[in-house]
């Protein structure tokens, strides 16, 4: 059977296992399910347990397949798992949850200037040091047994080998509890007492451990088979792009979210109040990002249709200024302060005309969270949109640079797959496509009516 590593890769709407030839960095098998979120109890929360039962199906079925040397994490951000010494002391927080609002005038004067976290102020549970705050204080008995924060991919690391680690793209996610430039824990993360709870820290591809010797008997894995400490998913996508490219350029990593890393931008002009941020790359540097929920956007926007648009289609939209205008994820994004509405009504318009209007809208932010970002040079697209050619001509004809969709769905399975070797293992990679052509209808009055209603 072929050497194989898993990458067990959890995103806000679905969670995907898949298996990668360790040689060809080939997905040989993929299976997936949803990511549900859990509303009865303390709060809403993630459903670890089906989730879990969901790993160890996969894991026995992949034993059977090839042999596995390598198990790689990588999640979403803006989740951690409270533990005592054997177990979650509250279940683990679904970010979108408004309940940590309610302490955010008490937090906000506690969690220090952006200039020294490079962290937005974010609402609900998308700041884990809200989260944090909020369970602190809303359930002190339970949040005083904990002896452990663990953040999203090394919580399913601990469940894989007992080991708990830490590593720097989940601890730099808009936490609040990272100084990115100093490489320090915050001075709200020191002064809680947080820091003293987060284990040590490791690379991404630093091996945690091997798995638990009950678990390879439940699956047929080797008890020799490895865990990595895992890596925030949109992080997983950048790994494979910083090893093999010169700055200046984009990565755009797509989901649920479209996440902007301006590799080479510049970290002086970043805007708090437009959604602009600094992740933490795998090697621990601050790298200029921006973001907005594009795939939740798209979806309300299109009523999930599944057309592709005409040519009249798109010219209908474009010649009569049908414009989509944000945000339509209230409290995210570089437009977070606006209210989305249409300049048409939405239900006078065929499902191709929504997909059109849309994929321009989506187009338009991003050239917003692209220039907010400093960023220059060619742009990376991965993940769904970068099967949207209508977005890719789009965003091409508006930022006039070359912009490469990758072909496969997501980049995360290539970046995460990659910690099994680490940086020294990483190929030259296949050569890129050819960027996509601009639109061939002008795109000039449309973007300038957007802009304009935006005024």
């Amino acid at each position: 059977m072929p050497k194989a590593t898993v990458v067990l890769d959890i995103g806000k709407t679905n969670a995907k296992l898949a298996l990668v030839d360790a040689a060809t960095r080939a997905s040989l098998a993929i299976r997936t399910t949803t990511n549900e979120v859990v509303t009865e109890g303390l709060y809403p929360h993630y459903d670890v347990e089906r989730l879990w039962k969901w790993i160890l199906e996969g894991l026995r079925e992949f034993a059977g397949q090839a042999d596995i040397e390598c198990i790689s994490t990588t999640t979403h951000g803006a989740a951690i798992a409270v533990i005592d010494g054997d177990d979650l002391v509250m279940p683990i927080l679904d970010y979108e949850f408004k309940g940590p609002d309610s302490v955010a005038e008490a937090y906000r004067p506690q969690r220090g200037a952006f200039w020294e976290t490079l962290s937005p102020d974010l609402p609900a549970g998308l700041n884990v040091g809200r989260q944090l705050y909020w369970q602190q204080q809303t359930y002190p008995s339970a949040f005083g047994r904990a002896k452990t924060i663990l953040f999203y991919p090394q919580f399913w690391v601990w469940r894989l080998t007992g080991a708990k680690v830490s590593e720097p793209t989940m601890l730099g996610c808009h936490t609040d509890l990272w100084n990115p430039e100093a490489g320090t824990f915050s001075r709200l993360a020191e002064d809680r007492g947080w820091a003293a709870m987060v284990p040590p820290r490791l690379h991404p591809w630093d091996t945690a451990g091997t798995i638990k010797a009950e678990i390879a008997a439940k699956t047929g894995l080797s008890p020799d088979c490895r865990v990595v400490a895992g890596i925030h998913d949109s992080n997983a996508s950048l790994l494979p792009h910083i090893l093999r490219r010169r700055p200046p350029f984009s990565v755009i990593s797509t989901g649920t979210w479209m996440i902007f890393f301006a590799v080479g931008g510049s970290i002086a002009d970043l805007d708090p109040a437009r959604d602009c941020l600094a992740n933490v790359d795998a090697f621990g540097r601050a790298i200029p990002s921006a973001r907005f929920m594009a795939g939740r956007e798209f979806s309300l926007l299109t009523a999930d249709a599944k057309v592709t648009p005409t040519e009249a289609e798109i010219a209908r939209v474009l010649e009569e200024r049908i414009l989509a205008l944000p945000s339509f994820a209230p409290g995210t994004g570089p437009y977070a302060f606006l209210d989305g509405h249409w300049s048409h009504d939405p239900a006078t318009l065929s499902p191709g005309e929504r997909i059109a209007a849309a994929s321009l809208y989506c187009a338009l932010v991003a050239d917003t969270c692209l220039q907010l970002t400093g960023a220059a040079g060619p742009i990376i697209i991965e993940g769904p949109i970068s099967r949207n050619a209508l977005f890719l001509s789009a965003l091409t004809s508006i930022v006039d640079r070359p912009v490469i969709a990758r072909a496969d769905a997501t980049g995360t399975t290539e970046g995460a797959a990659l910690l099994a070797t680490g940086p020294e293992g990483v190929s030259p990679g296949l050569p890129d496509p050819e960027p996509a052509a601009p639109l061939a209808h002008d795109v000039t009055a449309y973007v300038a009516a957007w802009r304009d209603a935006l005024e």
